[in-house]
This record gives structure tokens, sequence and C-alpha cells, in this order.
């Protein structure tokens, strides 16, 4: 009988002090989680800090200069060209042009190509028909966050370039039709607007 409990109660203990180091384990678990999240929260912190600050830097710096140095320090667009290579292609060989890419390339006061920031209207018209109706056959509209990303430096020039898919609008690239673009300058609100004649 003795021997009986002595058995049971080292079974006891034993399974005591298994629960008793699970438990320790789950608590050092937890605590070395909670440290790794403390340290991302510093690290967190000490980024916002220091974005915090430079903005407040650049306030001040900003409010140093007077409207009329903060313009004139911008580009100055002049004109805005729609470059020889707008072109239909056939994007994927088949024999048919389904694409219409249009290249623009916004020019300042000095002659070089920039990237201004603004949005642009492209419209594609059969000047050959005489109702306004029939010969714009369509229209994109390009936003300023679209725009931003289609900025293209190629060997030669960089532009603004843009792809639309023409597949169900032009039927036939037997006669001359014409690209407009309408840039609106987002800087100084000017808008310009540039065309460009497809001959087939």
């Amino acid at each position: 009988m003795r021997a009986h409990v002595f058995v049971l109660l080292t079974s006891l203990l034993i399974f005591a002090g298994c629960e008793g180091d699970n438990h320790v384990k789950l608590i050092e678990d937890k605590n070395a989680q909670l440290e790794k999240e403390n340290r991302q929260f510093q690290k967190d912190v000490e980024a916002v800090q220091a974005k915090n600050q430079q903005l407040v830097n650049q306030l001040k710096s900003l409010a140093e200069l007077s409207p009329e140095v903060r313009i004139d320090s911008l580009y100055e667009l002049e004109s805005v060209k729609l470059t020889r290579y707008t072109n239909f292609y056939d994007r994927d060989k088949d024999g048919r042009k389904e694409k219409l890419i249009v290249y623009i390339q916004p020019v300042d006061s000095q002659g070089d190509i920039i990237k201004a920031s603004g949005s642009v209207d492209v419209e594609l018209w059969d000047l050959n028909k005489a109702d306004d109706k029939d010969a714009l056959l369509a229209k994109w509209q390009v936003s300023p966050d679209e725009l931003k990303k289609m900025w293209f430096a190629g060997v030669m020039k960089a532009n603004y370039r843009f792809v639309f898919d023409i597949t169900d609008i032009v039927k036939s690239f037997d006669k001359p039709l014409t690209v407009r673009a309408t840039f609106t300058d987002y800087v100084s609100g000017k808008v310009f607007t540039e065309q460009y004649v497809i001959k087939p």
C-alpha cells in the first residue's frame, strides 16, 4: 500500500513539475514577443519623429521664401510637342494595328524637355468627315497621377508615352488621321494644344 502511495505522489510531483515548466516557457515566449513588438514600436516612433522633423524644416524653409521666389524657381512650360513617333502599331504582330502610341514632350522656356505636372486629353480625329460628331473617333483622359507613371526616357529623347487601344475604333488606315493633345499645366494653369497628322 505504501508503495502505491509513494508512486502516486511521485507521479503527481513529476506532472506538476512538467506543468510548471510549460507555464514558465509560455511566459518566457510571451515576454520575448512583447520585447520584439516593443523594439519595432520604438523604431516606428523614431521614424515618425524623423519624418515630422523633416516636415517642420521644410515648412520653415518655405515660410522664409516669398511666393514670387517659389514660383520663379519652378519650371516655366513654354510649349508641348507631339513627336513623329506618334503612330499606330501592331503590338502583337498579327497584321492588324490595334494600338495608338502618343509621344508628348513638354518644353520649358529654355527649350529643354521637362517632366511637367498636369493632365492630358488625347483625341483621335478623322478630319475627312464633315460632321464633327463623326469626325471625333475617340477621346482619352490622363489624370495627374496616371501621368507621373507615363514618363519615358528613350535613347534619343525623354517624353510622356501613352498607349491607347483602338481595336474597335479604327477600321481602316488608308487615310490620314489626326491626333490632338491638350496638356493642362498644373503649375501655371496654362493649357497647351498640339496636333499631329498620322499619314497612311
